[in-house]
């Protein structure tokens, strides 16, 4: 399901170039775009947002390949290109830089780009674990540098309005929560998101299920969780094929939400034939009185709906949101007042990093407590599923040779 949905949004992106024509120009104090990778995601979630924002320059790429970065400035229009990634940091004039890396490479490289003085906006997961997650954040608020994890659904008018209806009590108390990410046809077997070592498994790759739980939570520690259970790989029993976790939370009077999250990146065929490309990324909310349904919620620009049931009728009411909504209604833009309906979940993001990385107060932001609790959440159901938590690569090393890495002491101050 994901492959088909990351297929519709870059062909969507490629007709949305042609009907509305050339990108525009960045402005003169625009600041400079550094993209680490040349990973196939980077024209929907870095390029195109950027040609179409006026204060973002399409600046520079790196690739351990130069003959390969160097193809990305014809094919996208970039300015300089690097052979290396540490080349691309080591430039000044970059402000900005977004990494596309495998996993395994997020921590080490976030790292060396908040010790270049760059903003980091990342690909989800910044890090291998909480404790990974921790030191970066320490870090860049050390360094007074933006560090967030991409979950740029978080910024589309849609979540906003889901949010909207379940934060309002209208339907009464939240009592469950059901999400799912999940792949069919599968993954395919050579992506490093198989490999333990690359920090793969389903509950990393399909972490947005986990956040559209959160999200709708507040943000919420869990109290528990409940059970975790995982459908090991065949090729490694280290990596998840798929997770089953359920989780309790409390809401702010101590009632309790149980709380369903389920990701696979081998979801079976329907009949063992048919792809089940219709089952989206979602979640749904059961209140006291409805049912609130989120279909799509990781990109609901390419399609998606808010349902509301009331248990007492069996009614349903569907909403959608594409510009403007609960926050950005009003707020003026890079694209005009309330955003454009055609922007994607990427644009919307870039738009609220850029006011951020400018010091302006953004419409809507991740905060570091909330990529800290989701880090650990993720660290527990692997724990609780017994399961070991992703690690760096320089730590699985030594433990396979037996030795322990060193932990540096962190200080209050």
């Amino acid at each position: 399901m994901t492959l088909f949905l990351h297929g519709c949004e870059f062909a969507r992106q490629y007709t949305s170039s042609l009907f509305h024509g050339k990108p525009q120009p960045p402005s003169k104090r625009a600041l400079k775009l550094g993209v680490l990778s040349t990973a196939k995601i980077n024209a929907a979630a870095a390029v195109y947002p950027a040609q179409s924002h006026p204060d973002v320059d399409l600046y520079a790429i790196a690739s351990t390949d130069a003959r390969v970065a160097k193809a990305a400035i014809e094919k996208y229009g970039f300015s300089k290109s690097y052979g290396s990634f540490q080349e691309l940091l080591d430039d000044p004039l970059i402000n900005i830089v977004h990494i596309s890396l495998p996993c395994n490479m997020f921590f080490k490289w976030a790292t060396n780009a908040l010790a270049a003085g760059k903003h980091v906006l990342c690909e989800k997961p910044s890090a291998a674990n909480v404790d990974e997650t921790t030191t970066l954040i320490d870090d860049a608020e050390r360094r007074g540098l933006i560090l967030q994890d991409a979950f740029p659904w978080q910024f589309h008018p849609a979540a906003h309005r889901f949010k909207e209806i379940v934060d309002s009590e209208a339907y009464g108390r939240i009592i469950r929560t059901d999400a799912w990410m999940t792949s069919s046809p599968p993954v395919l077997n050579s992506d490093p998101r198989w490999q333990y070592d690359q920090g793969g498994g389903s509950l990393v790759d399909g972490s947005d299920a986990l956040a559209f739980t959160q999200y709708a939570l507040r943000f919420k520690r869990p109290k528990r969780i409940l059970s975790a259970a995982a459908r090991p790989s065949r090729e490694d029993s280290r990596v998840d094929a798929a997770m089953h976790a359920l989780l309790l939370f409390e809401d702010k009077k101590g009632n309790p939400i149980t709380s369903r999250v389920y990701t696979d990146m081998s979801r079976s065929r329907l009949g063992g034939i048919i792809p089940r490309l219709w089952e989206l990324p979602s979640i749904e909310v059961e209140t006291d009185v409805a049912i609130i349904y989120f279909y799509n919620a990781m990109m609901p620009h390419i399609y998606h709906y808010i349902s509301i049931t009331d248990k007492r009728t069996g009614m349903t009411e569907y909403k959608t949101q594409n510009s403007g909504g609960p926050l950005w209604d009003g707020r003026w833009t890079t694209g005009g007042k309330g955003g454009k309906s055609r922007w994607s979940t990427y644009r919307w993001q870039l738009e609220a990093f850029v006011e951020k990385v400018r010091g302006k107060e953004p419409i809507c932001c991740i905060s570091n407590d909330d990529t800290i609790y989701h880090a650990e959440c993720i660290d527990r159901i692997y724990t609780e599923a017994g399961m070991p938590v992703r690690a760096d690569p320089e730590e699985i090393r030594l433990g396979e040779r037996g030795d322990k890495p060193q932990k540096t002491e962190k200080s209050d101050g």
